[in-house]
């Protein structure tokens, strides 16, 4: 049987030599153990935190940020056995094939990857997330509520699963769900409360020679591995890469200068603009998640992948939030619509539309180390956030695209709330989703990591999570990292074979 082991207990000069090492406990590292569990591999994971929150370990997340408004580097992450997925919302769904692909008029688009590569393994993702019936887009198949009427063109309604653990009305929490499974592993040692320090690599700085494990009751040990795998999200991973310089003065896997760059989260600005639906009929499950047929769905207002083609926008997705009043001149605008349409309208009903939107990458959105540092002696982290009009201005093209289908049926119309960058920095949130770091490319100029997730200058290196990410989507990413995880699995078996 496999063992949960407190690193606090650990006597200090202690020596693990095992054949895979990794870093991180939450969902990543988590299904990547499970994934290898029927393997000959002995596996150690290392999770910073225990079981339950712990403030003192939560702090070793602080970091400054500056440029546009952005979360407390601590606030956006959970540091315990599971981590974000202990405060994650549960929306899934896939991303799409345009997603992958080089756009000439998207810079630094393109994996080295295809959707195809990544969908094999998105059914067993999904079991993962505990995400119900793989419905998706085929959810109003399945439903007397009709999907919201719209004529041809750019956006149509899509849908989000969303993740439930079992007998619970939360979200899958994967350290909760899975630590029993993780137990059962024969071949796996989960250390809790050890944090890495160091990524050391050997003289020639080629490989990772060794690990170096810190606790904050001040105890220190090693991990000799064959291979490792950095799991610790996108912040994390960046600094843990760059922090690890005693051999490569630029950091591990940093040769090009490319770990840290290209951070990004999804935009999630608020009342982006006023839905009105002229009979006052939408389904509920635009509103509110729905259960169909054995899956928890929501639908939302998504741009095509032929108009996001044609068009050059990013992904983007709008979602109905709540019911909104309409002030006088929206109300007269109505009427004088409907009046003109030849539609009733006596009975319209207005809702607020929010979104989570698509970045442009940006190399200069990045993650540098500072001075200060923190109870371990690790540098802390500032990053230096951008977004750009142009990503303001795709959506908003998106959104009035929208209110144009609505106008052509004769169903709706469409306010758009935003136009001015002040106005979208004070309605601006953010998804929580950090993503782009330590991005896979095919060129070790152009990114960190290759299509096998291996850290391309060090052999036995690899890294899992959103931060591979080169480019974004608008769906969330928790599935979709799961599903290059288990890519990364099924290349281990063969390279650690």
């Amino acid at each position: 049987m496999g063992s949960f082991i407190d690193a606090r207990t650990v006597p200090s000069g202690t020596v693990l030599e095992t054949d895979l090492c990794i870093i991180g406990g939450g969902p990543s590292g988590i299904c990547l153990a499970l994934a290898l569990a029927k393997t000959n591999l002995h596996v150690v994971l290392l999770e910073s935190g225990g079981m339950e929150f712990d403030a003192k370990t939560q702090a070793l997340y602080q970091g400054d940020t500056s440029g546009a408004p952005y979360l407390t580097l601590e606030a956006s992450r959970l540091r315990f056995l599971g981590g974000s997925s202990n405060h994650w919302g549960g929306w899934c769904r896939p991303l799409d094939a345009i997603d992958f692909e080089k756009r000439d008029w998207l810079a630094h688009s393109g994996w080295p990857i295809t959707k195809a590569d990544v969908d094999r393994y998105f059914v067993k993702a999904h079991s993962l997330c505990e995400a119900g019936t793989l419905l998706y887009d085929r959810a109003a198949d399945f439903t007397q509520d009709p999907i919201l009427k719209l004529a041809e063109g750019g956006v149509r309604t899509r849908f989000f699963q969303f993740s439930k653990m079992r007998d619970s009305v939360f979200p899958t929490h994967f350290g909760e769900r899975y630590a029993p499974d993780l137990k059962k592993v024969a071949k796996l040692s989960v250390y809790l409360n050890a944090n890495v320090t160091r990524l050391g690599l050997d003289k020639s700085g080629a490989k990772i020679a060794e690990i170096d494990v810190a606790t904050l009751t001040g105890k220190h040990f090693k991990v000799k591995p064959r291979a490792a795998v950095l799991a610790t999200g996108a912040i994390e991973s960046a600094r843990l890469l760059l922090a690890s310089n005693d051999v490569r003065p630029s950091g591990v896997g940093n040769s090009t200068d490319m770990v840290g760059r290209f951070f990004a989260d999804h935009p999630t600005p608020r009342d982006t603009a006023t839905l009105v639906v002229f009979d006052g009929k939408l389904s509920p499950y635009y509103g509110a998640i729905q259960t169909i047929k054995g899956a928890i769905v929501r639908g939302g207002f998504f741009p095509s992948e032929a108009y996001r083609r044609k068009h050059k926008v990013m992904a983007s997705s709008a979602t109905v939030e709540s019911k909104a009043e309409l002030d006088a001149l929206g109300k007269a605008a109505v009427a004088e619509t409907a009046r003109a349409l030849g539609v009733d309208a006596s009975d319209a009903v207005a809702y607020s539309l929010g979104c989570g939107m698509e970045v442009t990458p940006d190399p200069d959105r990045r993650l540098t180390l500072e001075a200060a540092r923190d109870a371990l002696g690790l540098p802390k982290i500032k990053l230096t956030m951008k977004i750009a009009d142009e990503d303001f201005e795709q959506y908003r093209a998106t959104l009035a695209e929208l209110g144009r289908q609505l106008l052509a049926a004769r169903t709706g119309m469409i306010r758009l709330n935003l136009s001015s960058r002040s106005e979208w920095l004070a309605n601006l949130d953010w998804g929580n989703h950090h993503m782009g770091t330590t991005r896979m490319s095919a060129n070790p100029k152009t990114g960190v990591v290759d299509a096998n997730l291996k850290v391309h200058d060090v052999a036995n290196l690899y890294v899992a999570g959103s931060s591979v990410f080169p480019t974004y989507g608008a769906a969330n990413p928790t599935i979709n990292l799961l599903a290059l995880v288990l890519r990364l699995a099924d290349h281990l078996k063969g390279a650690l074979a």
